[in-house]
């Protein structure tokens, strides 16, 4: 799905289409945040309302699955949820190939920004404010969360993320 060179980017459509739905954001740029870690760290914000978004491929059809930056995927739930035989991560060359993106830089929407399904886990829903890297790794969006369901349109609710593990105190 590549664009032409011409083409404005998935940043700047994503602005347009925000602008167009006339809701409150504020865009930060800042160094850039391969991690979500590194990310809620440069934006100020709690690691819990980061937006990760993941492209997944789920039997021969890509996905965008949004889920809280604090949490973990259970695929064993998406699966049973979607009901699906397969289920993975799209490679960082496939991800290229799908939307122009890094892996990290996925903003949270599917159509009409990425030409991708959009699901959501409830643990997006959470919290007031959502903020996730909009298309590049080196600037973010942070926003209210009903305003981001309203805009992105998740086609399903699904809850399918865990806790991460603990980590052990050193000691």
């Amino acid at each position: 799905m590549l664009h032409p060179e011409s083409a404005p980017s998935v940043t700047t459509r994503l602005r347009i289409m925000l602008d167009e739905h006339d809701v409150a954001y504020r865009h930060l740029r800042h160094e850039p945040t391969p991690t979500s870690e590194d990310s809620a760290r440069v934006r100020g914000e709690p690691l819990e309302i980061g937006g990760k978004a993941l492209v997944l491929k789920v039997d021969g059809r890509h996905v965008v699955l949004v889920i809280s930056a604090a949490r973990r995927l259970d695929s064993k739930r998406l699966k049973k949820h979607l009901k699906a035989r397969s289920m993975r991560f799209v490679t960082p060359e496939e991800l290229l190939e799908l939307t122009d993106l890094v892996p990290g830089s996925v903003p949270p929407f599917g159509r009409p920004l990425l030409e991708l399904d959009l699901l959501a886990d409830v643990s997006v829903l959470a919290h007031e404010r959502i903020a996730f890297n909009a298309g590049s790794l080196s600037e973010s969006i942070i926003m209210s969360t009903s305003d981001w369901q309203a805009v992105s349109r998740p086609q399903a609710l699904l809850e399918v993320s865990s806790e991460p593990p603990a980590t052990p105190l050193a000691g």
